[in-house]
C-alpha cells in the first residue's frame, strides 16, 4: 500500500478503555471510563463510533458491535510509568518515561511554598486541588487585598498560579513562574508544568484573561514529531498539543477553547493543503467530567464528539488516514479525582480500505507513532512497533 499524504491524530483526552494489567500498581482497581460511563448513561449513543468498530475492541452498552468494521482497531497497552496527560501522549510519539510525574493531591510542601513566598516576596494562599474559577470566586477578594499568590492544582502534573492582572503585572506573574519551574524540574516534585493564570474584573466578577502562559517539560528524547519537522513536514498542532510538547517538533499551533471547537478546527485544517501530521487534544473529556467525576456530563461529550465525526469522514480522499486513540483512563464513577490506569481504544480509518479488521494488541502506545513514522519515512522511534503494513 502506498502511504498517506495527510495523518489525522486524535486523542480523546482521557478515554479510556478498561482496567490495565498493572493496574493495581497505580492503585486503580475495576476501572473502566468508556464502560463504566456507558452503564451509567444505560448505553451511549455513538453511531460513528461504532461503524468504525470501537465495541469491537470491548463490547460497549449501547454500542453495537460491527459486522463490518470500517477502521482497524484494537487497544493499547501503556508502557511508561505514568497514568498522566505527558506521559501518555509523549509515549504517542515514540518515547518512554520510567519515571512518573508528580502528583500533589493534598497541595504541596511546606518547603515549596516557603522557597515561592521567599522569593517572591508574596505570601501564598489556596494551595489545594481545585477548579481554577472556583478558586478565583473563593480567595479572588483576599488575593485582590493582601497581593497574596493564589497556588492551586489538580489531579494532574501541574502547579497553577492565579493573579489578577492590577495586582501582579503579568511581567512579575511570568517571572515568577520561569522560577517555579527551574525549582520543579526534578525529584522531589517532578512536575510537568508551571501555568500562569491572569484574571481581571471585581469581586464577584473576576474573569481568567487570554494571557495564561504554559511552562512545560521538553520531552526528554526527540519525538516523532521532531523528525517530521526536520524532514519537512507539516506538524498542526491543535488544542493543548503544542504545551504538551513544549513547541517540540511544531510547525503550526491553534487554540481551542473546547471540543466542538476543537472538532471546528481540524474541520478547517482539514481545508487546507497541507503534507503531514494533524494532531488534536480534545480536552474537556478530562477536565471537565473525568476529574470533576460526572459520568452523565461525561457521556454527553461523547455523544456529542461522535455526531461530529460525520463531517470530517466526509472531508476524507485516499490520501487521508484517521487514527483515534486516548492518552490514559479518567473513569468518573471512581474514587477520588486522579487518571485512571487502562488500556486505550486505537482505532484507524481511510476511505481506502475495503474494510477494517482487528489489528494485534499494542503493548506500547508508541506503536502510534512508529506507523506515523514509517508513513512518512522519517527515522523510527526507538521504541514501538509499526504497524503500517498491516493497513490494507
Amino acid at each position: 500500500m502506498s502511504t498517506f499524504k495527510r495523518v489525522h491524530l486524535i486523542v480523546m483526552d482521557s478515554v479510556g478503555i478498561g482496567e490495565a494489567p498493572d493496574a493495581a500498581e497505580f492503585d486503580d482497581y475495576d476501572v473502566d471510563t468508556f464502560g463504566h460511563i456507558a452503564r451509567e448513561r444505560g448505553g451511549l449513543n455513538m453511531p460513528n463510533m461504532a461503524s468504525l468498530g470501537l465495541s469491537n475492541i470491548k463490547e460497549i452498552e449501547g454500542i453495537p458491535v460491527s459486522d463490518s468494521p470500517k477502521a482497524y482497531y484494537t487497544k493499547m497497552q501503556e508502557a511508561s510509568r505514568g497514568k498522566d496527560t505527558m506521559t501518555g501522549h509523549w509515549e504517542i510519539m515514540g518515547l518512554y518515561i520510567d519515571t512518573p510525574f508528580r502528583v500533589f493531591e493534598n497541595g504541596f510542601p511546606d518547603e515549596l511554598i516557603q522557597r515561592i513566598e521567599e522569593k517572591t516576596g508574596r505570601k501564598v494562599i489556596g494551595n489545594k486541588p481545585a477548579s481554577g474559577t472556583e478558586i478565583i470566586d473563593e480567595l479572588g477578594e483576599e488575593h485582590v487585598k493582601t497581593g497574596a499568590l493564589i497556588i492551586y492544582t489538580s489531579a494532574d502534573s501541574v502547579l497553577q498560579i492565579a493573579a489578577h492582572e492590577d495586582v501582579v503585572p503579568l511581567k512579575e506573574l511570568y517571572e515568577i513562574c520561569e522560577f517555579c519551574r527551574e525549582i520543579t524540574l526534578d525529584d522531589p516534585y517532578m512536575l510537568g508544568r508551571i501555568i500562569a493564570r491572569p484574571f481581571v474584573g471585581e469581586v464577584g466578577n473576576f474573569k481568567r484573561t487570554a494571557n495564561r502562559h504554559d511552562y512545560a517539560l521538553k520531552p526528554f528524547g526527540r519525538t516523532v514529531m521532531n523528525e517530521l519537522k526536520d524532514g519537512g513536514f507539516d506538524v498542526i498542532a491543535l488544542g493543548k498539543i503544542a504545551d504538551i510538547y513544549d513547541g517540540e517538533g511544531v510547525t503550526k499551533s491553534v487554540r481551542t477553547v473546547s471540543n466542538m471547537d476543537g472538532m471546528d478546527k481540524l474541520s478547517e485544517t482539514m481545508d487546507e493543503e497541507f503534507t503531514g501530521l494533524s494532531f488534536l487534544n480534545l480536552v474537556d473529556f478530562d477536565a471537565l467530567f473525568g476529574h470533576r467525576r460526572d459520568p452523565q456530563g461525561y457521556a454527553q461529550a461523547l455523544e456529542d464528539y461522535d455526531a461530529r465525526l460525520p463531517e470530517i469522514f466526509d472531508k476524507m480522499t485516499n490520501d487521508d488516514l484517521l487514527i483515534i486513540t486516548a492518552d490514559h483512563g479518567n473513569d468518573p464513577t471512581y474514587r477520588g479525582t486522579d487518571h485512571t490506569r487502562e488500556y486505550v481504544p486505537l482505532l484507524v480509518y481511510s476511505p481506502r480500505f475495503s474494510k477494517g479488521k482487528q489489528l494485534e494488541l499494542r503493548s506500547t502506545f508508541a506503536d502510534l507513532g512508529a506507523t506515523v513514522s514509517d508513513n512518512f519515512g522519517v527515522k523510527l522511534p526507538e521504541y514501538g512497533t509499526s504497524f503500517l503494513k498491516d493497513l490494507k
